[in-house]
């Protein structure tokens, strides 16, 4: 048998029994905690009283859409680990699900011992001392911890992902940071993004909203053939 996971309470959400059977079953073999939910509406009353660890999430459900539940759920904890569990196996179907706010995506039917990696990655500690939860550079700061972003004052609406990009650069900043770190720092699914331009796409977005010029950024600067960098 695998070594036990750490202690953790998950939230498992999919209309499906037998699949919330299957997964109780074997993560707590491993030394989870599985809470289960059939609907949004279950989901929403274990929230409401306890707040788990992870989120395992199906995308139909009989009284809502999974996507605006992840959504709506990532506004409020923006740390909480979202892993996506579907059916829809479609790239598209992927990247909606992952700039929605998704930590990871897993397609139907999965080995039970790749959800447990992917679990365990989402739930590992990160081994880099703390940062702190404020940065300020010029006329922008940067709130890591609420995920709050503010521009001479204004409040900037980012996306999850964009956020999450702006995030992956500042915590390195005035360092290098190379396309693959940054898709790294987003996406488990290697082969998902190893095609896409959506990295530069989010950058040129965050520019769009940030910079004064974006034509001649200020804080993202690029390091061609190899990255970006985030300047204070």
């Amino acid at each position: 048998m695998e070594p036990r996971a750490p202690s953790a309470t998950l939230l498992a959400i999919d209309d499906d029994q037998d699949i919330l059977k299957v997964l109780k079953a074997n993560l707590e073999l491993h030394g989870f905690t599985l809470l289960t939910a059939d609907s949004l509406a279950a989901a929403r009353a274990i929230l409401a009283e306890r707040q788990p660890d992870l989120v395992l999430l199906d995308l139909m459900l009989p009284d809502g859409d999974g996507l605006e539940f992840c959504c709506a759920l990532k506004s409020l904890h923006p740390t909480l680990p979202v892993i996506m569990l579907s059916a829809k196996d479609k790239v598209s179907d992927k990247v909606i699900g992952l700039e929605l706010g998704a930590d990871d995506y897993m397609v139907k039917p999965f080995e039970t011992r790749e959800l447990l990696a992917r679990i365990r990655a989402r739930l590992r500690p990160t081994a880099l001392p703390p940062q702190p939860s404020l940065i300020n550079a010029g006329d922008l700061a940067i709130d890591l911890r609420n995920q709050v972003v503010t521009v001479r004052g204004t409040v900037v609406a980012l996306t999850p992902k964009e956020f999450q990009v702006l995030a992956c650069l500042v915590e390195n900043r005035n360092n290098l940071v190379t396309r693959e770190e940054i898709r790294q720092c987003l996406w488990s699914d290697a082969k998902l993004y190893s095609w896409s331009r959506v990295i530069d796409v989010h950058i040129q977005h965050l520019r769009q909203k940030i910079e004064a010029n974006p034509a001649e950024p200020r804080y993202i600067v690029t390091v061609p053939g190899r990255g970006y960098r985030f300047e204070e």
